[in-house]
């Protein structure tokens, strides 16, 4: 690892960084330069009576919760499995346990990560302290983490899966205020979108627009119960695949030869009401794109509570997340698709203007001052400056050194 690096510097030559490789900007690979894969790094130290572990970065968010769960534990990642825990977790981490548990940076309590000089680092909240602000939030931007401490939580069983409804106005609408409404237990994703061709929903309904709900509900069995309720009652369901299962079942199966190209935009708005349901199911009826999909997480409970200034992430007063995307099929298919995206998300914009930096793709450096903006920029770009003044970290959402 230092050695990589040391030549990086040395040679002038491009770095790239990989671990689960899910980087939608292409920064973790790079032509005719140095692409350091640190995805054969598994390593996992668990200890049950302190509820910690240390896990290498090469790990995937499903790995880990695997092996966590053998002993009833979890930590909470994104929602897809296969992604690996260096960048979900240097990014935030918005995931099935961020209204109980908040991001998953939230329960980083350490870090190993090797700087642009070849140092190797232990970093907590008493040993550089402003570099381990910087890596919860900040991205690659400080160094390659080769290990993280983490928090863990009891949790075992949960009641979860998916929840497909009929969408309308009233039933997204009320899918949202339901699920701000709910115990922090239970946190959800709503993807508004057509009905993929799934063997348990009737044939008749493939094409139309649902709600393809994910719900991920920890604790009591009867209280989830209660929780889940109200979402069961919005409409009747085309499908019902919530039921208790271990947490790591929450990350399903996936195609590793599936790999669509998409254009998305990542952003945060306040509420989600009959007016701009309507609005979501209009431009989703409008595209011809083979998928599209409005993304809608509602945030809010342990994440909100963190103060903004605590780590990197500042989005903590954001109540709902969306993500819109398209899919596009060649280089001519898709300016259309780029089109619709843009102009769903700016009819959706309600003044909060930031942006979820583990959702960014190659947007350019004002939508990498939304994810960080103001006095968090600042103080990555001085946190920079000490510790990597060349900027050899350069292939992710980049933060400059400052002067």
């Amino acid at each position: 690892m230092v050695r990589v690096i040391e030549l990086a510097r040395s040679t002038g030559l491009e770095l790239a960084v990989r671990s689960g490789g899910h980087s939608a900007a292409g920064h973790s690979v790079v032509d005719g330069g140095i692409v350091l894969d640190v995805s054969d790094m598994k390593a996992i130290d668990i200890d049950v009576e302190r509820h910690t572990v240390w896990a290498a970065s090469g790990l995937t968010a499903v790995e880990l919760a695997e092996a966590l769960d053998e002993h009833g534990l979890a930590i909470g990642f994104g929602d897809t499995g296969s992604v690996g825990i260096g960048g979900i977790t240097l990014g935030g981490g918005v995931g099935y346990l961020v209204r109980k548990y908040g991001l998953t940076i939230d329960d980083l309590i350490g870090a190993e990560i090797v700087t642009a000089d070849g140092a190797i680092l232990r970093v907590d909240a008493d040993h550089d302290p402003d570099l381990f602000w910087a890596i919860r939030g900040g991205g690659g931007n400080f160094g390659v983490v080769t290990r993280f401490r983490y928090r863990v939580h009891e949790v075992g069983q949960v009641l979860g899966g998916m929840l497909i409804l009929p969408a309308t106005s009233e039933t997204v609408a009320g899918f949202i205020a339901a699920a701000a409404a709910a115990p922090e237990e239970l946190s959800t994703i709503a993807n508004v979108m057509p009905c993929p061709p799934m063997p348990f929903v009737p044939a008749e309904h493939h094409g139309e627009l649902v709600v393809f709900g994910i719900l991920a509900c920890v604790g009591d069995p009867a209280a989830a119960e209660r929780a889940i309720a109200p979402f069961r009652a919005l409409a009747t369901p085309l499908a019902d695949l919530v039921r208790p299962i271990r947490y790591p079942e929450i990350y399903p199966p996936e195609d590793p030869d599936y790999h669509p190209t998409a254009v998305s935009r990542t952003m945060f708005i306040d509420h989600v009401d009959g007016e701009v349901a309507a609005l979501i199911l209009d431009r989703l009826a409008a595209s011809d794109a083979s998928v599209r999909v409005a993304q809608l997480r509602v945030l809010g409970g342990a994440m909100a509570r963190v103060p903004v200034d605590a780590t990197a992430f500042a989005h903590r007063a954001s109540r709902i997340m969306v993500n819109v995307a398209a899919f596009y099929d060649g280089p001519d298919d898709k300016p259309i698709r780029e089109a619709w995206v843009t102009e769903l998300a700016s009819a959706l914009d309600q003044g909060d203007h930031g942006a979820y930096v583990n959702f960014l793709g190659d947007e350019g450096v004002e939508r990498v001052h939304a994810a960080y903006p103001g006095a968090t920029w600042d103080r990555l770009a001085a946190v920079k400056a000490r510790y990597d003044p060349t900027n050899l970290f350069h292939r992710n959402q980049n933060i400059p050194p400052s002067a």
